[in-house]
């Protein structure tokens, strides 16, 4: 009989411990990834420029790039910078934004890239997607895998409290966004990648479950491990599938109706994905979801993050247009305004203040 299988595409290399960034250069040269040493390395003026003393002696070969933001352009501008350069890969040192901007240009270019994170505040760092602002407000571009990903737990300590427990709300929502998958199947016929939603989903799982918090080394692995699993689902699947439905359909109305006051990424996806579990009638899912969140310090309503009902009720309403073609319970329910208004009152008598 003949054996079946596939490839997944996943990085070479997931080193997650404190301590991992003072051995960057030892892991990329044991794993072939630079025999040379000639490295490209990009860092924002932020985080990443802080551990530019630390990390450089290691890597004696290296030539540092600054990215200004996380823009279309600046990516742009960074492809071209290391594009005559000969380099063996691309290291991205620091936030979100540097690591999407890495990916595109690096993708570019035709370079791998290594993920050097320092924070963990959604789970694009493992991810096949760049997500850049640009002209028409904010876009998403397919790129390979980082061939590399290393996280230092110690540097992850040591960032904003905020974005790590963003992190957690991303990594949660996974769960909604696979009942959203299974719910497109069952009305749409909608196929789904059985391993992809498997590991999207136990991912959301072990940050859910788990007693510590944000301060606990073991917490901060699990988050971590989960952000890259929500990541390599998501490659595949070959899709967002895996990690994205309602609550991130919420949380781009968000970024879109409201782009000076948006919240972090994993804030709106963890309230979006408490109210998305709400609206398909898993109450009680939707409550120890948000018990969750709270004891994290996430938000699970609008107004703490500054929003009002009304605004809400309206972000809802307008959310199944940030995704043409996808299917949630956002668009299996199809409420009007007046029946979203009268749920979420339900939703917050039933979470508790």
């Amino acid at each position: 009989m003949p054996v079946l299988t596939r490839l997944i595409p996943s990085p070479v290399v997931v080193d997650i411990r404190p301590g991992a960034l003072d051995d960057l250069g030892a892991v990329l040269a044991d794993e072939r990834i630079s025999h040379s040493g000639k490295l490209a390395v990009a860092v924002s003026g932020g985080s990443g420029a802080r551990l530019r003393e630390r990390v450089a002696p290691s890597l004696p070969g290296a030539t540092w790039f600054e990215v200004g933001g996380g823009t279309l352009d600046d990516a742009v501008r960074l492809a071209a910078a290391i594009k005559a350069g000969h380099f063996d890969a691309l290291v991205g040192l620091g936030g979100g934004k540097i690591i999407d901007c890495a990916k595109f240009a690096a993708a570019r270019v035709g370079l791998p890239l290594v993920a050097v994170p320092t924070n963990l505040a959604h789970d694009g760092l493992c991810s096949p997607v760049a997500t850049l602002d640009n002209d028409a407000g904010r876009g998403s571009y397919g790129v390979p895998n980082p061939i590399a990903v290393l996280i230092d737990l110690d540097v992850i300590r040591e960032a904003p409290v905020r974005f790590v427990r963003a992190g957690i709300g991303d990594a949660v929502s996974n769960i909604s966004a696979i009942r959203d998958w299974e719910l497109a199947h069952q009305v749409k016929g909608e196929k789904i990648d059985g391993l992809a939603a498997a590991m999207a989903r136990q991912a959301g799982e072990a940050v859910l479950r788990h007693p510590g918090g944000i301060g606990d080394n073991d917490f901060l692995q699990v988050l971590a491990e989960a952000l890259v699993l929500s990541g390599i689902a998501m490659s595949v699947s070959g899709d967002s599938r895996p990690s994205s439905g309602a609550c991130h359909e919420i949380n781009h109305a968000f970024d879109l109706l409201h782009p000076r006051r948006a919240a972090a990424h994993g804030e709106q996806c963890g309230l979006g994905a408490a109210f998305a579990m709400y609206l398909r009638g898993a109450h009680e899912e939707s409550a120890f979801m948000a018990d969750v969140l709270r004891r994290h310090g996430l938000p699970v309503l609008p107004q703490e993050i500054g929003f009002s009902e009304e605004e809400f009720v309206r972000v809802v309403e307008f959310a199944p247009r940030t995704r043409p073609g996808r299917y949630t319970i956002l668009e299996h329910l199809d409420l009007n305004t007046h029946q979203i208004k009268d749920i979420y009152a339900d939703y917050v008598k039933a979470i508790g203040s």
